[in-house]
């Protein structure tokens, strides 16, 4: 057999990682010869390792629908918001989302919550995580065309087994009956099986009233913050102070 046949075969097996890194040997003269075949081929599979689970990391990341591209290496310290970094380290070795605990980001508006949060999804999506980011609305605005569609069921399945659910701008809006029931519908699938991060402007004590139903709103909470961890963001804005830093700039 040619190489140019082990490599087109290789390719038809969807084994990419593994011809590119066997094209690689065979460009490279005299590099690999002296290995043995077992060091060589070893070298081979572990490249398609690689190239598979880049793949899979892509298509978490695209899956999860981040409202911004944000990474755990570029948060910012600096700034005084009353982010500890020795928490968000611990958060982003992912045992939290392992043991389905939750996360409860506030702050006022322009604090960073929304980049906080989609940087630790990202991190989870490289981890091997599902993950999908909702503003509130949006989610709530899917689930009632599901309704009419005949698909509700199973968006709520495919809710339900995200491993990490991002849900933006809780709490801003009051919610109807409707809305409510589709929350404590979400709430109890995800209970104690799979994390859920909420991102908000109020602050926590001032949810019960937000949801608007003092039953439903006793049973969403406290499958939402029994376990859960806690970001409570401070400070001025960072979309305030980021202009500015970005107009002195340009006045120098």
């Amino acid at each position: 057999m040619t190489k140019a046949i082990t490599l087109a075969r290789l390719r038809d097996l969807r084994l990419g990682g593994m011809a590119q890194a066997l094209e690689r040997q065979q460009e490279q003269v005299g590099t690999y010869d002296a290995l043995p075949f077992q060091e060589r081929f070893g070298l081979l599979v572990e490249q398609e390792c690689l190239e598979r689970e880049h793949r899979k990391q892509d298509r978490l990341v695209r899956q999860a629908r981040f409202k911004l591209r944000a990474t755990i290496q570029d948060i910012d310290y600096q700034h005084p918001r009353n982010i500890k970094q020795a928490q968000i380290a611990r958060l982003a070795q992912g045992e939290w989302i392992d043991r389905a605990q939750n996360l409860l980001v506030t702050g006022p508006c322009g604090s960073g919550k929304t980049y906080l949060a989609c940087a630790l999804g990202h991190n989870a999506c490289l981890q091997g995580y599902s993950a999908r980011y909702y503003r509130l609305s949006r989610l709530l605005l899917e689930l009632t065309q599901a309704k009419a569609d005949g698909s509700y069921q199973k968006l709520l399945a495919q809710i339900a087994k995200t491993q990490l659910l991002l849900v933006d701008d809780w709490g801003l809006e009051k919610l109807n009956a409707a809305q409510r029931n589709d929350l404590m519908e979400i709430m109890d699938d995800r209970h104690g099986s799979t994390s859920t991060v909420m991102i908000s402007q109020l602050p926590t004590d001032q949810w019960y009233a937000a949801i608007g139903d003092n039953t439903l709103a006793d049973a969403i909470l406290d499958r939402l913050m029994h376990n859960a961890h806690r970001l409570p963001l401070k400070g001025e804005s960072m979309r305030k102070i980021l202009g500015d830093l970005t107009e002195g700039e340009h006045l120098e």
